[in-house]
């Protein structure tokens, strides 16, 4: 069965309502998302809006595509350090927030405008393939629940009429709407080391390559974002400027998954045998899948292109074939020459130009 590569955009509705709504990127109907074992879903939380505390059955990362004020509290699972203890921390524009497997959390929106958040994560050990599942703790669809009354009281020491109240007084499903008393209840972001570990924004970071008229890439991996560990991956945002390039790369030891933040432009991606498996325009909202070993470039358009990427590993091995970082520039004239088969005047005219150049390309205009 030939792999469809094809950019997608999150089409199965999970839930949507008063307090906001979350949409997934269905793994049963993308081949490639479980077999590359990976997922994605989008939580819009509406000014108020609070996501009911949950786990789920994957690893995964957040990026905070939209708002200012948002809020997260998380418990963090028993083999984990500073195990039970609820960590609460604020969330803008720019944040990535690991979310190990295990953890439990909610999440809220206490601004003004909406809190938009694209989570990307590993699905090795998902029910569903290339899908998170929730666990929801409270509500209509909560775990405690499901138990009977007589092992709800007697796990909290309650009898089963005080159980009954307990599991069953909050009607809402996975995202609700506060009142004013009830958000003024929800607890400030923490300001101690704890929290300043477990969330980092691009913008405090230096570029690893910043190129005049052609853009930059920041990467976060478990060398300068260690929270990262707990949950396997790495993240990248990208940043073409109108008409630039993103030179071909490829990550050896793991699946790339680009989330198209806003613009457009040109996705190539070449896999097995030298064949060219994708050839597309990509827009904001897509979800683009690379395997593993496969070579992918882009090509912005007139708006530019900004993505949001992550890799199933805390240190990718990622290998470039354009620029002077590139494998072509590490080879020895002799390697390249025979190679390509290229007489001396074409060997020394490419070396020129593949020392001089950079990952990410301006315009030729």
């Amino acid at each position: 069965m030939a792999m469809d590569l094809s950019p997608k955009f999150a089409n199965k509705k999970i839930f949507e309502g008063e307090g906001g709504s979350y949409y997934s990127w269905p793994g049963t109907e993308s081949n490639l998302l479980g077999e590359s074992k990976v997922g994605a879903g989008i939580l819009l939380l509406k000014p108020g809006g609070f996501a009911l505390p949950h786990y789920a059955d994957c690893s995964k990362v957040g990026y905070v595509l939209q708002g200012e004020l948002g809020v997260a509290g998380m418990v963090l699972p028993n083999d984990q350090k500073h195990s039970q203890e609820e960590i609460v921390l604020g969330l803008r524009k720019g944040d990535v927030i690991p979310v190990p497997l295990g953890s439990a959390s909610w999440w809220y929106n206490n601004g003004s405008s909406d809190v938009v958040i694209v989570f990307v994560g590993e699905t090795s050990r998902a029910y569903v393939p290339g899908e998170f599942s929730y666990f929801l703790l409270t509500g209509a669809q909560g775990i405690l629940g499901g138990f009977s009354s007589e092992f709800t009281g007697r796990a909290y020491n309650m009898n089963e009429n005080e159980a009954k109240i307990l599991a069953k007084s909050q009607t809402g499903v996975l995202i609700i709407k506060l009142g004013q008393d009830e958000s003024e209840k929800i607890p400030l972001p923490h300001q101690h080391g704890n929290a300043n570990l477990m969330v980092n924004n691009f913008a405090n970071f230096p570029a690893d390559f910043c190129v005049k008229k052609a853009g930059m890439v920041t990467s976060f991996t478990g060398s300068n974002f260690p929270f990262l560990e707990q949950v396997g991956l790495s993240c990248t945002i990208l940043k073409l400027d109108a008409n630039a390039m993103l030179s071909p790369t490829y990550t050896a030891d793991s699946v790339q998954v680009f989330y198209v933040v806003k613009g457009s432009g040109k996705a190539q991606i070449v896999g097995l045998n030298a064949k060219l498996v994708l050839d597309s325009e990509v827009e904001a909202g897509q979800l683009l899948v690379v395997p593993r070993c496969f070579v992918v470039a882009i090509i912005a358009g007139p708006e530019g292109i900004e993505c949001f990427s992550i890799t199933t590993s805390t240190r990718p091995a990622i290998g470039k074939l354009g620029g002077k970082q590139s494998v072509m520039n590490g080879f020895s004239a002799s390697v390249v020459q025979v190679a390509l088969n290229l007489n001396e005047e074409s060997l020394k005219f490419f070396k020129e130009k593949v020392a001089t150049s950079e990952i990410l390309i301006p315009p030729k205009f």
